[in-house]
């Protein structure tokens, strides 16, 4: 296990330096979820070094309760920003995003964390998920799973692959992060970086172990309008990412067996034809779109499971040779 960083993120043995990480979360209008948030990161056994909220304009109470966490603990730091008139996803949490980050040095962070304030985090959450990266060099963002909980306070999964991380606590080393080129600024920017991560020889992961599992406080894709234009705008965004007509197809009919029951699925297939009528634009990364579409074809006939497998042997070496040059390099100098 790693040592505790709430005694030290350095250390006296530099083969022994504990890895920093950075955590950013946007948020707006969070304050009946904020405190639990608050709560379960800053009482975690692995502390991250900085914490960055970015208050997006908030008009409720989330505003106050973060400066009192700020005046509490030094390593969280508030960024305010004026009111857009409104809550925007997609392309409004990656600029929220992008403002916590102005002025950081990525470099001096192994691990950066985009994390948003309606979570409920097991007390060593990001100590076993870095674990798990500092055992894998390949592994290049990662999450535990998403759970809601019921009225009658059991737990109910929300659905997520395997082979991504999920949106709301994305983990990265930041090498990766930088390698992905950051965030796209629209809809699907959490699906496009996983797959952007394995198309550059890194791998992806979500992990359903008990104790990664964190309790999402606001259904999945309702935090705007609704869950029905939550699913809707998620067809549209598998548009924009270049997702094939058949592979969407599937996956709608697939998510008509979860909540909202049918019209879930339904609203999918209809973001995403909606688009297609109206050839609104898509992502401008040719290459990736046709390295999206073959490992979704691949994905149809071997499982995804499988088809994961084959995508990340397959580009093993984009992965590799970053680290030969460095190695070189090093060999190299005088």
């Amino acid at each position: 296990m790693l040592p505790s960083a709430r005694v030290s993120h350095t250390g006296t043995d530099p083969a022994r330096r504990m890895p920093r990480l950075l955590i950013v979360t946007p948020c707006r209008d969070e304050a009946r979820f904020a405190r639990t948030t608050l709560d379960s990161v800053l009482s975690q056994r692995f502390l991250p070094s900085t914490w960055i909220v970015v208050d997006d304009g908030s008009t409720d109470e989330t505003p106050r309760i973060l400066a009192e966490y700020a005046a509490r603990h030094p390593l969280l730091r508030i960024v305010r920003r004026t009111d857009r008139g409104g809550r925007s996803v997609g392309p409004g949490v990656v600029d929220a995003f992008y403002a916590g980050l102005e002025g950081v040095e990525l470099g001096d962070f192994d691990y950066l964390c985009k994390l948003d304030l309606d979570l409920e985090l097991p007390a060593d959450y990001f100590e076993r998920l870095i674990e798990r990266m500092e055992l894998d060099p390949r592994l290049g963002t990662a999450s535990g799973k998403p759970y809601q909980r019921a009225p009658d306070g059991t737990l109910e999964a929300e659905p997520v692959g395997d082979e991504m991380s999920a949106g709301m606590t994305k983990l990265y080393r930041t090498r990766c992060f930088r390698e992905i080129g950051g965030f796209v600024r629209e809809v699907m920017w959490d699906g496009i970086d996983c797959h952007r991560a394995r198309m550059l020889g890194w791998r992806a992961r979500s992990y359903d172990d008990p104790a990664l599992r964190f309790v999402h406080l606001r259904a999945m894709g309702s935090s705007q309008k609704g869950i029905l234009t939550g699913r809707a705008r998620h067809g549209r965004g598998q548009y924009f990412m270049g997702t094939g007509p058949l592979y969407l197809l599937v996956s709608a009919v697939f998510r008509m067996a979860a909540s909202p029951y049918v019209i879930g699925g339904l609203a999918i297939g209809w973001g995403y034809f909606a688009a297609l009528l109206r050839a609104l634009p898509r992502y401008e990364d040719r290459e990736f779109r046709a390295f999206l579409r073959r490992y979704q074809r691949e994905c149809l006939w071997y499982g995804k499971r499988r088809a994961t497998a084959r995508v990340e042997a397959r580009c093993a070496g984009a992965w590799r040779h970053e680290p030969a040059r460095a190695a070189a390099a090093v060999e190299r100098a005088p």
